[in-house]
């Protein structure tokens, strides 16, 4: 029996079984370890051959109450013999410290029938009452879901190694993992060290005896063995999540500098930073707020050396004015901002894509930036070297989107070997050229050359006002035209340079399923499905937002239908009381819509979670069957 289109078997028991994937979740209150164990699993699985793809699922609260059905706390991990490009669809086999957590998960539909959950079996006999009534009825009704529970001493036979199993058991359950899996567990003791240098041999050892202490009990206590081959490859590749690999590609790009004000969920992209930046003669400077940190970081890119600043959706919402100066002074800035849900404080902790129109237009007057969109975990890395040439090629603010879940999620690419035209030029410091100004607009493309502080001759005023070309600030009736228009034309001469998105699929069909952000590898595998089913959709993944790719509007006119699924808000297409033109829609599929003139239609929700591909391909089928696509097929199918 399968779990899904694209699960593996799971629960059958004796001897080790090959299958070709699992999806296995640790699930605790916070504060357990529940996700230091998953990513230690995660990494081993990469390091044995497989594709991974982690997720993390992280509460909304720092501290939710203990036992409580939406302070679940844990991780997800997906892998297989091949690449593994998303979240997958249900769980195989869930280990869970305590049994409300698990109510928070089956609202996410995180599990199946036949779903596997090892349940720390302590609140049985706990010493209130309500505890083991609570777990009592949570076990019966798990059960009659069609979950196979199995309640596990996990606490008591943590006891045998530690006085307090609550700092310890998550180790234990990766030994438990790394049997049930035939990990090899001396990888996995490699990762215990790393988890624990700093805290000493002694801390190391207690570890390594739970970590061996969790094998054993799962070879004594489990009948579950399975064997995920390794995937073929004979490339070098590298485990790290999107914020990592934010903070390995600002180094590889050549900027010194990072100005951050702490928040979730991009924080951590500058904690990696501050470990290891100043090895390169980088420095993180943390500011007061984040009008602060954007302001510090356009200082120092007037200097002559493109500053990165790394922020979320309200931190994006502090630093407006600060990108419409850096826009109307032509000062390059990288600004990454790693999505969360909102509006105000929103979903801290949760994924959405809802900062889409944030980055294009939340600036007053004419404020073009540049807008791109990571869709993978190695291109985090690579667009931030991107991002960085952009901007000084053409004077201008680049913004990389990310997200959520991008930023904790865990998979391994192939290993970026530096190159050096990835590197910043030397700042330029010969003597300013005679009669040139500082904004020498080439009439053609709006660019000009950049002034650099120190260089002789090369001194002007740098304003926020309107200006000429010679940075005097303008009042005449003709010159804030122009420099509209020179922005504009930037921004046209870069997308000339772009390429036409690739076509994942046939160049033409019924439908043309269009994407941005993470939901690419979710999207894919879901057209996939519909592909082998016989249905003629195709879809297209945009990495470029402002200015678009080239060649939409006739990439869509060769399908009968086009539309966006995207993690943000949209009201129903026929609005709320019928009330069809003034339905809010999707906001890739208003911006396409305006900017090619074609009828794109969209599906969105807000989950706070990512998508999982089962759940698109549902979609995608409900948009055929409305279409008469599936109808006209199962006719045909009659007739023959």
């Amino acid at each position: 029996m399968e779990s899904g289109r694209n699960s593996a078997v799971v629960h059958e028991q004796g001897a080790a079984r090959q299958v070709r994937e699992a999806i296995v979740e640790i699930v605790s209150d916070s504060g357990e370890g529940a996700q230091k164990a998953g990513q230690s699993f995660a990494t081993v699985c990469a390091k044995m051959g497989n594709g991974v793809w982690t997720v993390e699922i992280i509460p909304a609260e720092i501290k939710p109450p203990a036992r409580s059905r939406a302070g679940a706390s844990g991780i997800r991990i997906r892998f297989g013999s091949k690449a593994v490009t998303n979240m997958g669809d249900q769980a195989d086999v869930v280990v869970a410290f305590n049994e409300q957590v698990l109510y928070g998960r089956i609202m996410a539909d995180a599990f199946r029938e036949g779903t596997v959950i090892l349940l720390e079996n302590r609140w049985a006999k706990d010493a209130d009452e309500q505890i083991r009534d609570m777990y009592a009825t949570a076990v019966e009704d798990f059960r009659a879901r069609g979950l196979i529970v199995h309640e596990l001493p996990l606490h008591e036979a943590c006891l045998k190694y530690t006085t307090d199993p609550r700092l310890g058991k998550n180790m234990f359950v990766l030994g438990m993992l790394c049997h049930i899996y035939q990990l090899n567990l001396d990888l996995a003791a490699n990762e215990v060290r790393a988890a624990f240098k700093k805290k000493g041999d002694k801390v190391i050892e207690q570890n390594l005896a739970l970590l061996r202490g969790g094998g054993e009990f799962a070879a004594e206590n489990l009948t579950y063995r399975f064997n995920v081959p390794a995937m073929p490859t004979r490339q070098d590749l590298v485990v790290t999540n999107g914020n990592q690999a934010v903070g390995l590609g600002v180094m590889a790009s050549g900027m010194d500098l990072v100005s951050m004000y702490p928040i979730t969920p991009a924080t951590s992209a500058t904690h990696y930073l501050a470990g290891v930046f100043q090895n390169l003669g980088g420095f993180i400077h943390q500011a007061e707020d984040e009008i602060a940190a954007i302001g510090f970081a356009i200082g120092a890119s007037y200097a002559g050396k493109t500053a990165c600043t790394i922020t979320s959706g309200p931190g994006l919402a502090l630093k407006t004015e600060f990108i419409g100066l850096a826009v109307m002074a032509e000062v390059p800035l990288v600004i990454v901002d790693v999505q969360r849900g909102g509006p105000a404080t929103g979903l801290p902790t949760k994924i959405e894509q809802g900062d889409l129109f944030a980055a294009l237009y939340a600036s007053p007057g004419d404020a073009p930036k540049v807008v791109m969109a990571a869709a993978t975990i190695e291109e985090c890395f690579h667009m931030v070297i991107t991002a960085r040439k952009l901007a000084e090629s053409f004077r201008t603010p680049v913004i990389l989107l990310t997200d959520a879940n991008l930023a904790t999620g865990q998979t391994p690419y192939a290993r970026p070997r530096v190159r050096e035209d990835w590197m910043a030029a030397p700042i330029d410091q010969s003597p300013w050229p005679e009669g040139v100004t500082p904004y020498e607009w080439d009439p053609e493309t709006g660019l000009s050359r950049r002034p650099i502080p120190g260089q002789r001759g090369g001194q002007y005023v740098l304003t926020g006002l309107a200006h000429t070309k010679q940075s005097h600030v303008a009042y005449d009736p003709r010159a804030n035209q122009v420099g509209c228009e020179m922005r504009s034309r930037k921004f046209a001469a870069l997308a000339s340079t772009l390429l036409p998105p690739k076509i994942h699929g046939d160049d033409q069909g019924d439908l043309l399923v269009v994407g941005w952000g993470s939901t690419l590898g979710t999207i894919d595998e879901a057209v996939e499905r519909v592909r082998e089913e016989g249905y003629r959709v195709s879809s297209i993944h945009l990495r470029f937002l402002s200015p678009l790719e080239p060649g939409l509007a006739e990439i869509f006119g060769r399908f009968k239908r086009v539309m966006t699924i995207e993690l943000n808000y949209s009201d129903p297409p026929s609005g709320f009381g019928g009330d069809v033109q003034s339905a809010r829609r999707a906001q890739l599929a208003q911006y396409l819509r305006a900017q090619t003139l074609c009828d794109v239609d969209y599906w969105s929700i807000t989950p706070g979670q990512p998508l999982q591909p089962g759940q698109v391909h549902g979609v995608i089928m409900e948009r055929l069957a409305a279409m008469g696509v599936v109808d006209q097929r199962a006719a045909a199918a009659h007739a023959g």
